[in-house]
């Protein structure tokens, strides 16, 4: 009797605990009312700012607006400070290498540099918006790592001033458990996409293992079979089985296709 009562405390705490999805409108919002000044002199009392507040802190999210040609934060809400400890005027780009773990730093990297790819592409094209999400670990409070999803929501426009801009959306995401090897990732312009974190979202992303994908970074590199052998401690048989398998996950004929795409989307 008493277990069944601690296990309907324990759901019903759950329960309590559960993030309110809501609908990413309120941005473009956001965006309508504050893009003439330049997402300068944001209004806290502002009824869009208040409500997105209210959602980042219920969520365990903050969000950011930043200047991709003047690379510059124009505006940080306060659930980074309840995240990191970091005081929303005092961001700059630095403080996340700063506490990113170890085995994520390369992909901060390649996110970093997809995203300046992004702007470049917007910019020259002086139209369209598009969308990157990315899934790393980070530092909190407490020193311990926790899994976050960044949104990364990029578009031109000619108002005030001749711009690319990005809305960044970062939500803790400890509670979805990432199968063996797998990550997040996703670069393009389906918009219906950038929305609250669900399962379903999350799944989103290449299926390749970790030593797939060091094994395509090697082939990338001009490595033969038997020198990805020599370099990972297996023989060339596993080297060509794990090649076979890259391709059957793919609909390339050859790994250098592949290898095309995954540069085009920031992957290597």
């Amino acid at each position: 009797m008493f277990s069944i009562f601690y296990i309907f405390i324990h759901i019903f705490y759950k329960f309590l605990l559960m993030a309110t999805p809501y609908n990413y409108s309120l941005f473009f919002d956001f965006i309508e009312s504050y893009l003439p000044s330049a997402f300068l002199n944001i209004n806290p009392q502002d009824p869009i700012i208040k409500k997105l507040e209210a959602l980042m802190e219920k969520n365990d999210q903050f969000f950011q607006i930043f200047d991709m040609g003047k690379m510059q934060f124009l505006y940080t809400s306060k659930g980074i400070s309840r995240i990191f400890g970091i005081a929303p005027e005092a961001i700059n780009p630095g403080h996340y290498t700063q506490l990113i773990h170890p085995d994520d730093e390369e992909r901060l990297g390649q996110a970093r540099s997809r995203v300046f790819k992004m702007e470049k592409e917007i910019f020259l094209a002086k139209n369209g918006s598009l969308l990157t999400s990315y899934n790393l670990k980070l530092r909190n409070l407490s020193g311990e790592y926790m899994m976050l999803l960044t949104q990364d929501y990029l578009f031109y426009t000619p108002i005030p001033y001749k711009a690319v801009f990005l809305i960044q959306v970062v939500t803790k995401i400890d509670w979805y458990k990432f199968k063996k090897h797998s990550f997040h990732n996703y670069t393009g312009n389906d918009m219906s996409l950038f929305r609250f974190p669900d399962e379903k979202l999350l799944q989103i992303g290449p299926p390749y293992s970790n030593r797939e994908f060091e094994i395509i970074k090697l082939i990338e590199k001009g490595f033969s079979s038997d020198q990805i052998a020599e370099q990972l401690f297996i023989s060339s048989n596993t080297v060509n089985t794990h090649r076979s398998n890259i391709l059957k996950k793919t609909d390339k004929a050859h790994i250098s296709e592949l290898i095309y795409d995954l540069k085009e989307q920031g992957l290597l």
